[in-house]
């Protein structure tokens, strides 16, 4: 065992490192997502839940987001896998035993390298498929709430504001849409403000756009200037809300909607058009942003297993690739948000991706300096 060990022994090593490694980072992307999960349907809560809709349809809906939170929580969550389970190994010296044995640098590696292996693999499937097609269920899932009047726009008990200058008020809405107790406010002309009041109504759609109609009610129009009132009492009136139907139907599809191949080739549309470096940059960011992953990962090996090995000088190393990580995730978002200015600063996403794993990779395989003076098994184990 002190002059080598053989391959199915080094084999067992491996999938036990890599067992280890693949169980915390699982475990780290469960506590993330569910993190995330409940700080990110804080935002929908009263959007969806306050107007009505069921709980399965929220759930549904929060849930879309869920390929958003992982491109995020993956690299996170390797690079502390990676980061836990090799200061383990080194605080219980384990590695100095393996080296003893053996075992090289990339040898010893071999697992978290795996393991970032298929978190990029994970990250390219996320970025360039489920991501655009769970963002864009989600964005058109959210159209048609919007377009759901009835459930959406009017609360109980609240002065809702339809459109511009139209304020609605309903005191009860039942199981089959209709509304009782109807308040409409029209303040589109300011010098003939009028109100409305009716029993009973529905809000419902048509070729021209939604309407309110309301039943058994008055209407109350102010003169201004001398504030004549003049009042009409009604069977049926109907209030057009015209305005709403441009807003409801027309929606420009976000950079997180499309395809890889949509993003480097966007359309003659005026909102492409406005919009070209951004979706350019968003298409790079899907080829560079999953590299994270494996930089990440390489960042937590080379700085456990490079340099001196001892149980005291861990902590250091652990705080420095920390914040390395921490940088590179900041680097990431202003290099983004650079070429989304201006695409000359595409290459930078691309460097802050590449370059700290392949600098991380030379460190890695640089042997510990303690290894190469032939310190004795106990001196370096202290």
């Amino acid at each position: 065992m002190m002059f080598g060990l053989k391959s199915t022994s080094m084999q067992a090593i491996t999938r036990y490192i890599f067992s280890q490694v693949l169980a915390a980072a699982l475990f780290i992307t469960l506590a993330l997502t569910v993190v995330f999960f409940l700080v990110g349907s804080l935002r929908w809560i009263g959007y969806i839940v306050n107007r009505g809709l069921p709980a399965s349809t929220f759930l549904y809906f929060v849930g879309l987001l869920l390929p958003s939170f992982m491109s995020l929580i993956l690299p996170i969550a390797a690079f502390c896998a990676t980061l836990f389970v090799y200061y383990k190994l080194t605080m219980d010296s384990e590695l100095v035993v393996l080296r003893a044995a053996g075992m090289s640098q990339l040898q010893l590696a071999r697992p978290a390298i795996a393991l970032a292996g298929l978190t990029v693999a994970a990250l390219y499937s996320i970025t360039l498929y489920f991501l655009p097609v769970s963002y864009g269920a989600f964005k058109q899932l959210q159209n048609e709430i919007r377009r759901d009047y009835s459930a959406v726009l009017l609360q109980e008990g609240v002065f809702n504001n339809v459109a511009e200058g139209i304020t609605v008020y309903v005191r009860e809405r039942a199981s089959d849409g209709e509304l009782r107790g109807i308040l409409v406010h029209d303040s589109r002309d300011p010098d003939r403000p009028v109100t409305m009041m009716a029993e009973r109504g529905a809000l419902v759609r048509s070729e021209q756009g939604p309407r309110v109609v309301m039943v058994n009610g008055n209407r109350q129009q102010v003169e201004r200037p001398g504030g004549r009132l003049s009042l009409l009492y009604f069977d049926r009136y109907t209030v057009e809300l015209s305005e709403l139907q441009g807003s409801v139907h027309a929606r420009w599809r976000q950079p997180r909607e499309r395809y890889l191949h949509e993003l480097f080739n966007p359309t003659d549309d005026p909102d492409d058009v406005r919009n070209h470096d951004e979706l350019i940059a968003e298409g790079h960011r899907r080829i560079a942003g999953p590299l994270q992953g494996l930089s990440f990962v390489l960042i937590a090996l080379a700085a456990l297993l490079s340099g001196q090995h001892n149980r005291r000088g861990q902590v250091r190393r652990v705080l420095a690739a920390i914040l390395c990580v921490a940088a590179l995730e900041a680097l990431s978002l202003v290099s983004h948000d650079m070429a989304v200015r201006s695409l000359q600063a595409v290459p930078a996403m691309y460097a802050a991706s590449i370059l700290p794993g392949l600098g991380a990779m030379v460190v890695l395989l640089r042997a510990p300096r303690r290894a190469r003076r032939g310190l004795p098994l106990a001196q370096a184990a202290s």
